[in-house]
């Protein structure tokens, strides 16, 4: 109960400490917005790098992003065969790399990243847009090249990235960029409290919550025990209850932030919410300027370029 206490208190004071003037650097600058529940910047997270321009989860997808402006840029991990975190969103390379022609002649080799080495993983080419082309420069990079890429540029959200809390935070506590990282996870309090406290220093967290069902109850978790979080990824499928407007409130209300996807229609109320549509309206306040009127200050977007280019006429991403 005692680490859970502390755990709490920390998570407050993330929110507290938020601090103002100048910075060392651009991500610090960020994590400042992320930590600041009064701020009107609004972070915009890139899902999976640039993927339209390049292969997902690869440095030319980040370093891409990070030209656009973005404040986050979202990546997945799987460690290998021998205990390296790499960059893959699916459990298997077969959708992301050319695994099927390099290993053409073994039917048997598993595809997993769990079951290749490093060695084996950086022998194959990453696939551009779903498989449409292979660059045969670009490899799957390793979670370090990727934070090395990163360091003091923009923040990070590693997905998945609770799985491997110890490994992700060494390796962070290694390259100094910790404050610079963002975990999310839909797992209870006590199991966070459980990773988290036996570290004096780590990344920022984030609870994964639904306005509906079983996400619902971490949600009230959080409420009822009192402890304030950076900010809550919220998702909802349907909102002819009324749930997102109700959780939105309470959430300003607690003083924390709000973080929606509108890379899917079903994380953000159905059609008529993503990132597809607000391309396709023309003017993409039809659809972004809802989410800022219900208070949400961090958004994840498949179209940065179409979000940012947005925000910075309604006057909501000029870092200061």
């Amino acid at each position: 109960m005692k680490r859970f206490l502390l755990f709490a208190a920390g998570l407050l004071c993330l929110v507290a400490c938020s601090g103002a003037g100048k910075y060392a650097n651009r991500a610090e600058a960020i994590a400042a917005q992320i930590k600041n529940p009064n701020s009107k910047y609004v972070v915009v997270a890139c899902h999976r790098g640039d993927w339209r321009n390049w292969p997902e989860n690869s440095i030319p997808a980040i370093e891409s992003v990070i030209a656009m402006g973005a404040d986050i840029v979202e990546i997945d991990v799987h460690m290998t065969a021998d205990s390296v975190l790499v960059l893959c969103h699916d459990s298997n390379v077969k959708r992301t790399t050319n695994f099927s022609k390099v290993f053409r002649g073994k039917p048997d080799k598993s595809a997993k990243v769990c079951d290749l080495t490093l060695e084996e993983i950086k022998s194959l080419s990453l696939h551009r847009m779903h498989r449409a082309a292979v660059i045969d420069t670009l490899r799957m990079p390793t979670l370090r090249e990727a934070l090395e890429c990163t360091k003091d540029r923009i923040c990070v959200n590693i997905d998945k990235g609770f799985d491997y809390y110890d490994e992700v935070l060494r390796l962070t506590e290694e390259l100094g960029v910790t404050d610079q990282v963002l975990i999310k996870s839909g797992k209870s309090l006590e199991k966070v409290a459980e990773r988290m406290s036996p570290y004096e220093h780590n990344m920022m967290y984030m609870p994964i919550v639904n306005t509906q069902g079983g996400g619902r109850a971490l949600f009230e978790t959080y409420m009822e025990q009192g402890v304030v979080p950076l900010a809550y990824e919220v998702c909802w499928r349907s909102n002819e209850d009324g749930s997102f407007e109700d959780v939105c409130r309470r959430i300003i209300e607690q003083g924390s932030k709000i973080w929606v996807n509108t890379i899917w229609a079903s994380l953000c109320g159905g059609d008529g919410g993503d990132d597809d549509a607000a391309y396709i309206a023309g003017d993409p306040g039809e659809v972004y300027g809802k989410y800022l009127d219900q208070g949400v200050s961090m958004i994840q977007t498949d179209r940065p370029e179409l979000l940012i280019g947005w925000l910075k006429k309604q006057g909501r991403h000029t870092l200061r």
